[in-house]
Protein backbone atom coordinates (compact mmCIF):
# COMPACT_ATOMS: atom_id res chain seq x y z
CA UNK A 1 0.00 0.00 0.00
CA UNK A 2 1.57 3.62 -0.87
CA UNK A 3 1.73 5.80 1.73
CA UNK A 4 -1.20 8.75 1.39
CA UNK A 5 -3.36 6.60 -0.85
CA UNK A 6 -6.17 5.58 1.10
CA UNK A 7 -7.27 2.29 1.43
CA UNK A 8 -11.25 1.37 0.54
CA UNK A 9 -12.21 -2.32 0.67
CA UNK A 10 -15.35 -2.49 -1.29
CA UNK A 11 -15.20 -6.36 -2.21
CA UNK A 12 -18.27 -8.56 -1.32
CA UNK A 13 -16.14 -9.87 1.30
CA UNK A 14 -14.37 -9.25 2.97
CA UNK A 15 -16.05 -6.18 3.95
CA UNK A 16 -14.45 -2.77 5.66
CA UNK A 17 -13.99 -3.35 9.34
CA UNK A 18 -15.13 -0.43 12.22
CA UNK A 19 -12.86 0.84 13.88
CA UNK A 20 -14.84 0.06 17.26
CA UNK A 21 -15.22 -3.51 15.81
CA UNK A 22 -11.23 -3.59 15.91
CA UNK A 23 -10.79 -2.51 19.10
CA UNK A 24 -12.62 -4.87 20.39
CA UNK A 25 -11.36 -8.03 18.32
CA UNK A 26 -7.94 -6.34 20.07
CA UNK A 27 -8.42 -6.81 23.97
CA UNK A 28 -6.54 -9.58 25.98
CA UNK A 29 -7.47 -12.84 25.31
CA UNK A 30 -9.06 -14.89 27.91
CA UNK A 31 -10.14 -17.94 28.93
CA UNK A 32 -13.21 -19.78 27.17
CA UNK A 33 -13.92 -22.11 29.90
CA UNK A 34 -15.10 -18.74 32.76
CA UNK A 35 -18.20 -17.20 33.85
CA UNK A 36 -16.51 -13.75 32.25
CA UNK A 37 -16.62 -15.81 28.59
CA UNK A 38 -19.86 -17.09 29.14
CA UNK A 39 -21.04 -13.87 29.97
CA UNK A 40 -19.89 -12.69 26.66
CA UNK A 41 -21.14 -15.52 24.77
CA UNK A 42 -24.60 -15.34 26.21
CA UNK A 43 -24.38 -11.60 25.51
CA UNK A 44 -23.80 -12.57 21.86
CA UNK A 45 -26.33 -15.37 21.41
CA UNK A 46 -29.15 -13.05 22.61
CA UNK A 47 -28.32 -10.29 20.15
CA UNK A 48 -28.25 -13.40 17.53
CA UNK A 49 -31.10 -13.74 17.89
CA UNK A 50 -32.16 -10.19 17.29
CA UNK A 51 -29.73 -9.99 14.08
CA UNK A 52 -31.72 -13.48 12.93
CA UNK A 53 -35.25 -12.26 13.68
CA UNK A 54 -35.67 -15.73 15.59
CA UNK A 55 -36.66 -17.05 19.15
CA UNK A 56 -34.48 -19.92 18.53
CA UNK A 57 -30.72 -20.58 19.48
CA UNK A 58 -27.86 -19.68 17.19
CA UNK A 59 -24.87 -22.16 16.62
CA UNK A 60 -20.98 -20.26 16.51
CA UNK A 61 -18.52 -22.33 14.83
CA UNK A 62 -15.21 -21.68 14.32
CA UNK A 63 -15.21 -21.68 10.39
CA UNK A 64 -16.19 -19.90 7.45
CA UNK A 65 -19.11 -19.04 6.10
CA UNK A 66 -18.97 -22.62 4.03
CA UNK A 67 -17.94 -24.34 7.00
CA UNK A 68 -21.50 -23.38 8.10
CA UNK A 69 -23.33 -24.73 4.66
CA UNK A 70 -21.54 -27.69 5.41
CA UNK A 71 -22.94 -27.80 8.85
CA UNK A 72 -26.22 -27.97 7.27
CA UNK A 73 -25.66 -30.27 4.77
CA UNK A 74 -24.32 -33.13 7.65
CA UNK A 75 -26.78 -32.49 9.92
CA UNK A 76 -30.00 -33.04 8.14
CA UNK A 77 -29.26 -35.56 5.48
CA UNK A 78 -28.24 -39.28 5.15
CA UNK A 79 -26.37 -40.54 2.16
CA UNK A 80 -28.91 -41.34 -0.63
CA UNK A 81 -31.33 -38.61 -0.01
CA UNK A 82 -33.00 -36.17 -2.25
CA UNK A 83 -32.49 -32.53 -2.57
CA UNK A 84 -33.52 -29.72 -4.79
CA UNK A 85 -30.57 -27.01 -5.05
CA UNK A 86 -31.35 -24.07 -6.28
CA UNK A 87 -28.33 -23.47 -8.74
CA UNK A 88 -28.28 -19.39 -10.13
CA UNK A 89 -24.94 -18.63 -9.47
CA UNK A 90 -21.21 -19.91 -7.63
CA UNK A 91 -22.86 -20.02 -4.28
CA UNK A 92 -25.78 -22.16 -5.47
CA UNK A 93 -23.09 -24.17 -7.29
CA UNK A 94 -22.02 -24.62 -3.91
CA UNK A 95 -24.38 -26.53 -2.23
CA UNK A 96 -24.96 -28.68 -5.11
CA UNK A 97 -20.70 -29.58 -4.65
CA UNK A 98 -21.16 -30.34 -0.62
CA UNK A 99 -24.26 -32.55 -1.10
CA UNK A 100 -22.95 -34.41 -4.06
CA UNK A 101 -19.35 -34.82 -1.97
CA UNK A 102 -21.85 -36.43 0.79
CA UNK A 103 -23.12 -38.76 -1.47
CA UNK A 104 -26.79 -36.95 -1.34
CA UNK A 105 -28.93 -37.53 -4.51
CA UNK A 106 -29.27 -33.50 -5.95
CA UNK A 107 -31.55 -32.15 -8.13
CA UNK A 108 -30.28 -29.17 -9.57
CA UNK A 109 -32.67 -26.32 -10.85
CA UNK A 110 -30.27 -24.09 -13.26
CA UNK A 111 -31.35 -20.78 -13.24
CA UNK A 112 -29.77 -18.39 -15.68
CA UNK A 113 -27.11 -15.83 -13.67
CA UNK A 114 -28.34 -12.91 -13.21
CA UNK A 115 -32.25 -13.92 -12.59
CA UNK A 116 -34.10 -15.33 -9.96
CA UNK A 117 -35.90 -18.35 -9.33
CA UNK A 118 -39.76 -18.15 -9.31
CA UNK A 119 -41.82 -20.14 -6.13
CA UNK A 120 -43.85 -21.82 -8.66
CA UNK A 121 -40.85 -23.53 -10.62
CA UNK A 122 -40.06 -24.66 -6.37
CA UNK A 123 -43.21 -26.10 -6.10
CA UNK A 124 -43.24 -27.53 -9.54
CA UNK A 125 -40.24 -29.76 -8.30
CA UNK A 126 -41.30 -30.04 -4.90
CA UNK A 127 -44.32 -31.80 -6.90
CA UNK A 128 -42.62 -33.99 -9.24
CA UNK A 129 -40.55 -35.23 -6.87
CA UNK A 130 -42.22 -35.15 -3.32
CA UNK A 131 -39.39 -37.49 -1.97
CA UNK A 132 -37.07 -34.02 -1.77
CA UNK A 133 -36.18 -33.57 1.86
CA UNK A 134 -34.30 -30.38 1.60
CA UNK A 135 -34.30 -26.95 -0.36
CA UNK A 136 -31.20 -25.68 -0.74
CA UNK A 137 -30.89 -21.80 -1.71
CA UNK A 138 -29.44 -18.38 -1.73
CA UNK A 139 -30.30 -15.34 0.16
CA UNK A 140 -27.85 -13.11 -2.04
CA UNK A 141 -26.45 -14.89 -4.54
CA UNK A 142 -23.43 -12.77 -4.26
CA UNK A 143 -21.43 -14.40 -8.01
CA UNK A 144 -24.41 -12.14 -9.75
CA UNK A 145 -25.32 -9.60 -6.66
CA UNK A 146 -28.98 -11.12 -7.40
CA UNK A 147 -31.41 -10.95 -4.40
CA UNK A 148 -33.63 -14.21 -4.47
CA UNK A 149 -37.55 -14.36 -3.06
CA UNK A 150 -36.83 -15.68 -0.01
CA UNK A 151 -39.98 -15.17 1.87
CA UNK A 152 -42.29 -16.55 -1.35
CA UNK A 153 -40.16 -19.70 -1.33
CA UNK A 154 -40.25 -20.52 2.10
CA UNK A 155 -44.25 -20.09 1.71
CA UNK A 156 -44.36 -23.00 -0.77
CA UNK A 157 -41.64 -25.18 1.40
CA UNK A 158 -43.42 -24.55 4.14
CA UNK A 159 -46.67 -26.26 3.14
CA UNK A 160 -44.40 -29.28 2.07
CA UNK A 161 -42.91 -32.00 4.22
CA UNK A 162 -39.33 -30.78 3.21
CA UNK A 163 -36.90 -27.82 5.11
CA UNK A 164 -35.33 -24.69 3.59
CA UNK A 165 -32.11 -24.04 3.88
CA UNK A 166 -31.06 -20.54 2.70
CA UNK A 167 -26.99 -19.17 2.64
CA UNK A 168 -27.78 -16.20 3.78
CA UNK A 169 -23.71 -15.40 4.07
CA UNK A 170 -23.85 -12.08 2.25
CA UNK A 171 -27.49 -11.24 2.97
CA UNK A 172 -27.72 -11.74 6.50
CA UNK A 173 -27.14 -8.04 8.08
CA UNK A 174 -28.14 -6.65 4.65
CA UNK A 175 -31.24 -7.58 3.78
CA UNK A 176 -34.63 -7.75 5.26
CA UNK A 177 -34.71 -11.15 6.34
CA UNK A 178 -37.35 -12.71 9.35
CA UNK A 179 -36.28 -16.15 9.92
CA UNK A 180 -39.12 -17.00 12.21
CA UNK A 181 -42.07 -15.15 10.25
CA UNK A 182 -41.25 -16.84 7.08
CA UNK A 183 -40.85 -19.96 8.41
CA UNK A 184 -37.50 -20.89 7.11
CA UNK A 185 -35.77 -23.76 8.64
CA UNK A 186 -32.21 -23.30 8.48
CA UNK A 187 -29.79 -20.15 8.19
CA UNK A 188 -25.83 -20.35 7.00
CA UNK A 189 -23.99 -17.23 7.86
CA UNK A 190 -20.81 -15.96 7.77
CA UNK A 191 -19.15 -13.48 10.03
CA UNK A 192 -17.12 -11.32 7.20
CA UNK A 193 -20.23 -9.55 5.34
CA UNK A 194 -23.01 -7.76 6.70
CA UNK A 195 -21.65 -8.53 10.25
CA UNK A 196 -19.02 -6.06 10.01
CA UNK A 197 -15.91 -8.76 11.08
CA UNK A 198 -13.13 -10.51 10.00
CA UNK A 199 -13.86 -13.93 8.56
CA UNK A 200 -13.39 -16.78 10.76
CA UNK A 201 -17.17 -17.25 12.21
CA UNK A 202 -20.12 -19.77 10.84
CA UNK A 203 -23.46 -19.10 11.92
CA UNK A 204 -26.26 -21.34 12.15
CA UNK A 205 -29.97 -21.97 13.35
CA UNK A 206 -32.46 -24.64 13.25
CA UNK A 207 -36.10 -25.05 13.13
CA UNK A 208 -37.59 -27.94 15.07
CA UNK A 209 -38.88 -29.13 11.61
CA UNK A 210 -35.05 -29.39 10.90
CA UNK A 211 -34.41 -30.85 14.44
CA UNK A 212 -36.55 -33.69 13.41
CA UNK A 213 -34.56 -34.41 10.22
CA UNK A 214 -31.90 -34.30 12.07
CA UNK A 215 -32.91 -37.14 14.54
CA UNK A 216 -32.81 -39.21 11.21
CA UNK A 217 -29.35 -37.92 9.73
CA UNK A 218 -26.44 -40.61 9.35
CA UNK A 219 -23.66 -38.52 7.58
CA UNK A 220 -20.44 -38.54 9.19
CA UNK A 221 -20.32 -35.30 11.28
CA UNK A 222 -18.10 -34.69 14.25
CA UNK A 223 -16.43 -31.08 14.85
CA UNK A 224 -20.04 -29.57 12.90
CA UNK A 225 -22.46 -31.59 14.89
CA UNK A 226 -25.21 -29.43 15.53
CA UNK A 227 -26.25 -31.69 18.16
CA UNK A 228 -22.91 -31.21 20.37
CA UNK A 229 -23.66 -27.40 19.85
CA UNK A 230 -27.14 -27.24 20.83
CA UNK A 231 -26.06 -29.27 24.14
CA UNK A 232 -23.10 -26.93 24.80
CA UNK A 233 -24.89 -23.83 23.92
CA UNK A 234 -27.38 -24.89 26.95
CA UNK A 235 -24.65 -24.14 29.35
CA UNK A 236 -23.46 -21.35 27.76
CA UNK A 237 -20.59 -22.79 25.94
CA UNK A 238 -19.26 -24.13 22.07
CA UNK A 239 -18.79 -27.66 22.10
CA UNK A 240 -14.94 -27.19 20.86
CA UNK A 241 -12.57 -23.94 21.29
CA UNK A 242 -14.24 -20.79 20.15
CA UNK A 243 -12.17 -18.07 18.18
CA UNK A 244 -12.53 -15.91 21.63
CA UNK A 245 -11.38 -12.62 19.40
CA UNK A 246 -13.60 -13.09 16.98
CA UNK A 247 -16.35 -13.46 19.69
CA UNK A 248 -15.63 -9.53 21.18
CA UNK A 249 -15.50 -8.52 17.42
CA UNK A 250 -19.03 -9.75 16.91
CA UNK A 251 -20.24 -8.70 20.28
CA UNK A 252 -19.29 -5.18 18.97
CA UNK A 253 -20.72 -5.66 15.65
CA UNK A 254 -24.20 -6.61 16.96
CA UNK A 255 -24.24 -3.98 19.66
CA UNK A 256 -23.72 -1.39 16.87
CA UNK A 257 -26.37 -3.13 14.66
CA UNK A 258 -28.65 -3.13 17.70
CA UNK A 259 -28.15 0.46 18.35
CA UNK A 260 -28.96 1.54 14.87
CA UNK A 261 -31.97 -0.59 14.38
CA UNK A 262 -31.91 -3.98 12.16
CA UNK A 263 -34.84 -2.05 10.41
CA UNK A 264 -32.64 0.89 9.50
CA UNK A 265 -29.76 -1.47 8.80
CA UNK A 266 -32.20 -2.81 6.04
CA UNK A 267 -33.28 0.98 4.69
CA UNK A 268 -29.16 2.24 4.79
CA UNK A 269 -28.62 -0.84 2.53
CA UNK A 270 -31.49 -0.08 0.11
CA UNK A 271 -30.94 3.35 0.22
CA UNK A 272 -26.97 2.69 -1.04
CA UNK A 273 -28.04 -0.11 -3.55
CA UNK A 274 -30.41 2.56 -5.49
CA UNK A 275 -27.79 5.45 -5.14
CA UNK A 276 -24.84 3.45 -6.51
CA UNK A 277 -27.18 1.47 -9.43
CA UNK A 278 -28.35 5.14 -10.52
CA UNK A 279 -24.85 6.36 -10.55
CA UNK A 280 -24.29 3.31 -12.50
CA UNK A 281 -26.99 3.64 -15.06
CA UNK A 282 -26.93 7.20 -15.41
CA UNK A 283 -22.71 6.46 -17.22
CA UNK A 284 -24.91 4.29 -19.21
CA UNK A 285 -24.13 0.85 -17.78
CA UNK A 286 -25.57 -1.84 -17.17
CA UNK A 287 -26.44 -3.75 -13.70
CA UNK A 288 -26.42 -7.40 -14.87
CA UNK A 289 -28.77 -8.68 -12.16
CA UNK A 290 -32.92 -8.79 -12.90
CA UNK A 291 -33.28 -8.57 -9.21
CA UNK A 292 -30.25 -6.80 -7.48
CA UNK A 293 -29.46 -7.47 -4.46
CA UNK A 294 -28.90 -4.62 -1.89
CA UNK A 295 -24.95 -5.25 -0.31
CA UNK A 296 -23.31 -5.22 -3.90
CA UNK A 297 -23.86 -4.44 -7.25
CA UNK A 298 -22.76 -6.28 -10.24
CA UNK A 299 -21.62 -4.25 -13.36
CA UNK A 300 -21.49 -5.41 -16.94
CA UNK A 301 -18.46 -3.94 -18.53
CA UNK A 302 -18.78 -2.08 -21.56
CA UNK A 303 -17.14 -2.91 -25.30
CA UNK A 304 -14.89 -0.26 -24.73
CA UNK A 305 -12.61 -1.55 -21.28
CA UNK A 306 -13.12 -5.13 -19.99
CA UNK A 307 -13.94 -6.05 -16.31
CA UNK A 308 -10.41 -6.80 -15.31
CA UNK A 309 -9.21 -2.97 -16.78
CA UNK A 310 -12.02 -1.39 -14.52
CA UNK A 311 -10.65 -3.32 -11.49
CA UNK A 312 -7.00 -2.21 -12.28
CA UNK A 313 -8.50 0.87 -12.46
CA UNK A 314 -9.96 1.27 -9.39
CA UNK A 315 -6.99 -0.69 -7.45
CA UNK A 316 -4.46 1.94 -8.77
CA UNK A 317 -6.79 4.36 -6.70
CA UNK A 318 -6.70 2.64 -3.76
CA UNK A 319 -10.22 0.57 -4.30
CA UNK A 320 -10.19 -3.34 -4.04
CA UNK A 321 -13.46 -4.09 -5.91
CA UNK A 322 -14.21 -7.92 -7.57
CA UNK A 323 -14.59 -9.16 -10.85
CA UNK A 324 -16.99 -11.85 -12.64
CA UNK A 325 -16.39 -15.62 -11.91
CA UNK A 326 -16.71 -18.44 -14.53
CA UNK A 327 -18.32 -17.56 -17.89
CA UNK A 328 -18.73 -14.09 -16.37
CA UNK A 329 -15.01 -13.58 -15.82
CA UNK A 330 -13.61 -9.98 -16.88
CA UNK A 331 -17.17 -9.19 -18.43
CA UNK A 332 -18.54 -7.83 -14.86
CA UNK A 333 -16.95 -6.02 -12.36
CA UNK A 334 -18.49 -5.77 -8.16
CA UNK A 335 -18.66 -3.16 -6.04
CA UNK A 336 -20.30 -3.93 -2.68
CA UNK A 337 -21.40 -1.65 -0.17
CA UNK A 338 -22.68 -4.00 2.64
CA UNK A 339 -21.61 -4.01 6.28
CA UNK A 340 -19.81 -0.70 7.10
CA UNK A 341 -20.73 1.15 4.18
CA UNK A 342 -22.15 4.62 4.13
CA UNK A 343 -23.28 7.82 1.52
CA UNK A 344 -19.63 8.59 0.95
CA UNK A 345 -18.34 5.17 0.08
CA UNK A 346 -21.08 4.75 -2.78
CA UNK A 347 -20.08 8.46 -4.39
CA UNK A 348 -16.53 7.32 -3.31
CA UNK A 349 -17.02 4.16 -6.06
CA UNK A 350 -19.19 6.31 -8.60
CA UNK A 351 -16.07 8.68 -8.65
CA UNK A 352 -13.55 6.57 -9.51
CA UNK A 353 -15.52 4.74 -11.67
CA UNK A 354 -15.85 7.97 -13.97
CA UNK A 355 -12.00 8.54 -13.66
CA UNK A 356 -11.67 4.85 -15.13
CA UNK A 357 -13.94 5.60 -18.32
CA UNK A 358 -12.50 8.97 -18.65
CA UNK A 359 -9.05 7.11 -19.40
CA UNK A 360 -10.81 4.58 -22.30
CA UNK A 361 -12.34 5.67 -25.40
CA UNK A 362 -16.39 4.70 -23.32
CA UNK A 363 -18.38 8.08 -24.19
CA UNK A 364 -20.11 9.30 -21.15
CA UNK A 365 -21.38 11.99 -19.69
CA UNK A 366 -18.95 13.16 -16.75
CA UNK A 367 -19.99 14.13 -13.50
CA UNK A 368 -23.75 12.26 -14.73
CA UNK A 369 -22.58 9.30 -12.20
CA UNK A 370 -22.37 11.17 -9.17
CA UNK A 371 -25.08 13.66 -9.78
CA UNK A 372 -27.40 10.65 -9.87
CA UNK A 373 -26.14 8.91 -7.30
CA UNK A 374 -26.54 12.39 -5.31
CA UNK A 375 -30.08 12.37 -6.63
CA UNK A 376 -31.01 9.24 -4.45
CA UNK A 377 -29.43 10.11 -1.08
CA UNK A 378 -30.44 13.95 -1.22
CA UNK A 379 -34.24 12.31 -2.14
CA UNK A 380 -34.20 10.17 0.55
CA UNK A 381 -33.10 12.67 3.26
CA UNK A 382 -35.73 14.88 2.28
CA UNK A 383 -38.17 11.92 2.50
CA UNK A 384 -37.14 10.20 5.70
Amino acid sequence: MLVGKKYYLMSPGPTSVPPEVSLAEAQPIIHHRTPAYEEIFSEVNENLRYLFQTSRDVYTLASSGTGAMEAAVVNLLSAGDLVLVVNAGKFGERWGKICKAYGVNTILLDVEWGHVVTPEQIAEKLKESPDIKVVFTTLCETSTATLLPIKEIADVVSKTDACLVVDAVSGMGVEEFKTDEWQVDVVAVGSQKGLMIPPGLGLVTMSEKAWGLAAKSTLPKFYFSLAAAKKNLADRQTAYTPAVSLVYALRQALKMMKEEGIENVWKRHQILAKACQAGVKALGLEILSKSPANGVTAVVAPPEIDGKTIIKGYKEQGIIVAGGQDHLKNKIFRVAHMGYAGTFDVLTAIAALEMILAKSTYSFEKGSGIKAAEGVFLGCIELS
